[in-house]
């Protein structure tokens, strides 16, 4: 019967209540500005369809692509129209055609690789939150690492590329299962393998190739309210993109200076930018940490900032268990019912603190006092980046300093919700 029912309200929504064009005007200073939308379809069996739904099967949606106007308000400019990444996906296998969440997904993981662009790079992207990004050598690499960084969040999520497709990274991927797989081409064959997966969404994007031209460019964003009015603002740009934008932590207190003892390697430095560029598609609250150019785990959406600290280091004791599991003996952590088995890959698991002990702590807004960034701390995290900025700055640089880890500013909040 809910079978049936659900078929039916399927059908239902055939009948399209949303136009095929839109246009949005602002009026500044008696200068009106106005934004032309066409909805985006894909032909699928001889078939026109639209997005299959919204956040749920019940919410009719649709897909607007920008095709006319821009905005610009004081020296902010919006993004030209006709540059098209998600809203614009070329799909290669519709599996169920896409629904909100896909394309989403899709756009979260778009976020971030912009920023990654220099070397092969994949973000697996699950409800619009990474769970597991990384650089790699090449990008079968960086994939294995960015899905096994956290595996088990990644089953059913949409897997972003920046490369093209090859034959290895296609048959990795096909050996998980996914929702969506997006890319800015596939190599000879590599959409065949993929097809093995008969509801996977395979998409192209040729200029996910180009995507550092979108780094630092900005969209405005509509949050509608639930009395049918609107929250407008421009989109979020992270100013610590490299290096040079990172200040050492000091801070002054009732007259006297305190400062981080310690400068961070290079190696620091490059996995401090990599986990800020990152944090900028992570769901605020949020606390990840990352090591090697990898996500170690990554915590999203709480109300507090231990709370989120804490459940990151117990995801990354998770992760680290499954990924040791899965890679040496072909058993998921969470079905691992042999005692001496497990008993063994915890203790691999608590010499290294989850794979914390070495890591770079990432939070999206400052520490309001220690007892959040001692989580991290006391796991044996040897760097910190956050905005910095709180009234008690000076008792986390000494919490720092006593552990030996070094800290970093970047003097910009990073709040996504």
């Amino acid at each position: 019967m809910k079978e049936k029912n659900l078929k039916a309200m399927y059908r239902s929504m055939q009948g399209d209540p949303f136009p095929h064009n839109i246009e949005v005007s602002f009026i500044d200073k008696d200068e009106r500005q106005t934004l032309f939308y066409e909805k985006t379809s894909w032909t699928i069996n001889g078939e026109v369809k639209g997005l299959r739904y919204g956040e749920n099967p019940d919410q009719p949606a649709a897909l607007y692509k920008l095709v006319n106007g821009n905005l610009v308000l004081g020296d902010v400019q919006s993004i030209n129209p006709g540059l098209y990444l998600a809203s614009d996906v070329e799909l290669l296998q519709s599996g169920k055609h896409p629904g909100k969440i896909n394309i989403t997904d899709v756009d979260a993981a778009l976020n971030i690789l912009r920023y990654l662009a220099e070397s092969p790079a994949a973000v697996v992207v699950k409800h619009n939150n990474p769970s597991g990004a990384a650089r790699g050598e090449t990008l079968y690499e960086a994939y294995d690492k960015a899905l096994m960084a956290d595996r088990i969040a990644a089953y059913g999520g949409a897997v972003a590329l920046n490369r093209q497709v090859d034959r290895d990274t296609a048959e990795a991927i096909s050996q998980s299962y996914c929702e969506v797989v997006v890319a800015p081409d596939y190599g000879t064959g590599c959409v065949d393998i993929l097809a093995n997966r008969k509801n996977l969404r395979i998409m192209r994007i040729d200029r996910i190739d180009r995507l550092q031209e979108y780094q630092g460019e900005r969209v405005v964003e509509f949050k509608a309210l639930i009395d049918g009015g609107m929250a407008v603002q421009w989109s979020y740009v992270p100013k610590a993109r490299e290096k040079q934008d990172l200040a050492l932590a000091e801070a002054v207190y009732r007259g006297k200076q305190y400062k981080i003892d310690r400068e961070p390697t290079e190696q620091e430095y490059s996995d401090m930018i990599f986990g800020w560029l990152v944090e900028s598609g992570v769901t605020s609250n949020s606390v990840l940490y990352v090591k090697d150019g990898v996500t170690a785990a990554i915590g999203t959406g709480e109300q507090d900032r231990v709370g989120v600290a804490d459940i990151a280091k117990l995801k990354a004791y998770r992760n680290t268990a499954d990924r040791i599991c899965w890679k040496k003996h072909g058993i998921p952590w969470l079905e691992c019912d042999d005692p001496e088995l497990k008993s063994e890959v915890q203790k691999q698991v608590e010499k290294t603190h989850g794979g914390l002990a070495g890591s770079i702590m990432i939070s999206d807004a400052f520490f309001p006092m220690p007892d959040g960034i001692e989580v991290g701390l006391n796991e044996g995290v040897t760097g910190v980046v956050q905005p910095g900025g709180a009234m008690r700055d000076h008792d986390i640089i000494q919490a720092c300093n006593r552990y030996g880890a070094t800290m970093v500013f970047t003097g910009q909040r990073s709040f996504r919700h």
